[in-house]
Formats: structure tokens, sequence, C-alpha cells
């Protein structure tokens, strides 16, 4: 076995794992993250890419531009046009980012799934009673991105963002392990709402980006002007933005989860399976 399969092998111990991603002063190695990671040194950056390959399945090959000022630049890489292509079937809400499909299925009234045995009350996690209503006995999907992955995410359909809301929290560690063992974590964590309402179906669909340990911030963009969601409320979104499909909404500065929440009458698309990988534009949901 190589030194790298047993350094990998010891970290994905779950206690060891746990204790180190999340025993530890999560706000402030968060905010020295998001320093260090702007640093546009030359030796600073290919040392820090470099430690990020050794540790995982980093892969660059579809990245717009080959150079990086700076390890965040990595982190938010825009990538190559056509490099994910959009279902535009008008039935077809596609997935907003890159990610591995988590806790999926059916809202139980206004529940949902953390993970299995493990569930939480979406209001909770919204912030909104009004809006947890629109979506009981309505459909979601977990989506949890990687820190290696594509880091953008993208608008699911023709939609327009009628309000986004800005929940201040926590930055626990949004893996599988943390998930299993921190009750209700998504919603301890800081998180934007982004409520969505379909161009053509006129259906609520509600994007919840969640921050998570390392994760600098959540840009949003507005009008090509990216937006602190940490800074910024609903009232600094101009009412009736309009998105196309695909067309990208914003960014995490760090790999994290977002949560898709959709009315009753949608489906969730035959791929769409707890454990399989999915990128932007593929499948996610299907309108009746």
């Amino acid at each position: 076995m190589t030194l790298r399969a047993q350094i990998l092998q010891l970290l994905a111990q779950e206690d060891l794992n746990f204790l180190l991603t999340n025993r530890i002063p999560r706000r402030l190695l968060t905010r020295f993250m998001g320093w260090f990671s702007k640093i546009e040194q030359p030796v600073v950056r290919d040392i820090s890419i470099a430690l990020w390959r050794f540790f995982s399945d980093l892969d660059l090959s579809e990245a717009k531009e080959p150079r990086f000022r700076s390890l965040h630049d990595c982190f938010v890489r825009e990538l190559k046009k056509g490099a994910r292509p959009i279902d535009h079937r008008p039935e077809i809400i596609v997935s907003p980012c890159d990610a591995i499909v988590g806790a999926c299925g059916e809202i139980a009234g206004t529940r949902v799934f953390q993970v299995k045995g493990l569930d939480y009350a979406i209001e909770e996690l919204l912030g909104d009673r009004d809006l947890a209503e629109a979506h009981r006995n309505g459909r979601y999907v977990t989506l949890r991105l990687t820190s290696s992955m594509y880091h953008r995410f993208h608008a699911p359909h023709d939609c327009r963002l009628e309000q986004v809301t800005h929940i201040a929290g926590d930055t626990w560690n949004v893996n599988p392990i943390a998930l299993k063992r921190v009750e209700k974590l998504f919603c301890r964590n800081e998180r934007a709402i982004l409520r969505t309402r379909l161009a053509s179906h006129g259906g609520t669909v509600t994007l919840v980006p969640v921050a998570a340990i390392l994760v600098a911030g959540i840009r949003l963009l507005v009008r090509d002007m990216p937006m602190s969601v940490r800074r910024e409320t609903a009232n600094s979104i101009p009412a009736g933005l309009y998105f196309a499909k695909g067309e990208q909404m914003g960014w995490f500065e760090h790999g994290s989860t977002i949560v898709v929440f959709a009315p009753g009458r949608f489906s969730l698309c035959e791929n769409v399976l707890e454990g399989t990988r999915i990128c932007v534009g593929q499948p996610l949901m299907r309108l009746p």
C-alpha cells in the first residue's frame, strides 16, 4: 500500500475524521482559510494545490484557465465552454451543481431526512413557515459538493429569483460522518435561502446553499456582480431577477451542500439515487 493510500485510510476512520474536522476552532480556521487561500504567491499557490491533489481526486482538465493566481482562484474555477451540457427539455429540473446525491425523496409533511434515522423540520432550515408549507409533501434532494469538485452553482430551470435570505450559523463539516453524529446539522450551519419561481410553470423551487468548515463565503451573481450573502440581505436583490436554465447563479468558496426543495407534483428522475454522482445540467426532477 502506498503512503498516500495509508494516510487516506487513516483519515477515513470515523472518530479521527470527526475529531480533525469538527472538534477544532471551526470559525477561526474558516476565516484563516479564507485569508490564506487568496494569497497570490506562486510558491504558496503551487504547494497548496499540490497538497490538495495529494489528498483528493482533484481534476483540473476541465478548467477554463490552465493557471491560477491563488488557491482560491482554483477553488472557484470556471469550466471550459460545453463542459456541462444542460438538459433543456422543458419538463426537466436540472442539477444546480456537481455533487454526490445524499438523502432525497418525498417530504413527510414538512420533515426530511439528514441521513437515515435523523430528520429535521424544513421550517428550521428555511426560517420561514409559509415557505415550508409551500413544500409540504413535496420532493427534496441533498447535493453534497466535495472539496475537489466544481464549486459554482446554476439555475435548475428558467426561473425568477424572488427572495434571498441569509441565516447566520456555525461551520460544522457536512460530510457523511458528521451528518450521522450532529442532529439538525444543516439547520445549525450558515446558509442562504434562494426562493425561485419557475417562469413557465409557476412552481416554487427553493435552493439552500449550506456553508461548512473552510467555506469562506457563499457568493451570488446579481447583474454580473458578485454579492456576499453574509453582508447583504434579500432587499439587495432586485425583484424579479431572471435566470435562464443553466445560467450561473453563484459559487461556494469551498465545497459544501445545496438542498433543493420542490412541490409535491414534481418527481425525482431515475438517475437520482443516494450515493450517485451528478453534474450541473443533468436531470434532477421532472415536472408533471
